[in-house]
């Protein structure tokens, strides 16, 4: 097992969805958009996700599955994917994190972290 970086970046950006939200039933909904950048000297193929959802309260959520939005992207040499998602927190503010499983054309294992990222109603953090 290498200690190599992965040399695959994953940038997030999120967004609070208002028309989606009812915070008068905790319902605080948010949108992220992921572009996966991959500049590595392999392809890679996008095989599994893991994600860590924790709210203002300390409530963790823990989301494992295959590929992205029902995808398991190739990405290619010095290319890009993206693709938006949401989630549903009970609170205003929260966070994830999380990994990408991946695999490269000579069938070695990638893993590529996602730092943490803020999810939050506009206005709630200074």
């Amino acid at each position: 097992m290498s200690d190599k970086k992965s040399n695959i970046n994953v940038i997030v950006v999120t967004e609070f969805l208002v028309g989606q939200s009812k915070p008068e039933d905790n319902q605080y909904a948010f949108a992220y958009h992921i572009t996966i950048e991959n500049n590595s000297s392999q392809a890679v193929k996008l095989l599994a996700r893991h994600w860590i959802i924790v709210d203002s309260n300390q409530q963790q959520k823990e989301v494992q599955g295959p590929g992205v939005i029902g995808e398991q992207p190739r990405i290619e040499v010095n290319e890009r994917y993206q693709y938006s998602s949401g989630v549903v927190l009970k609170t205003p503010i929260g966070t994830m994190q999380g990994s990408y499983q991946m695999v490269n054309d000579l069938g070695h294992p990638v893993e590529a972290p996602i730092s943490p990222f803020l999810l939050a109603v506009p206005n709630t953090v200074n």
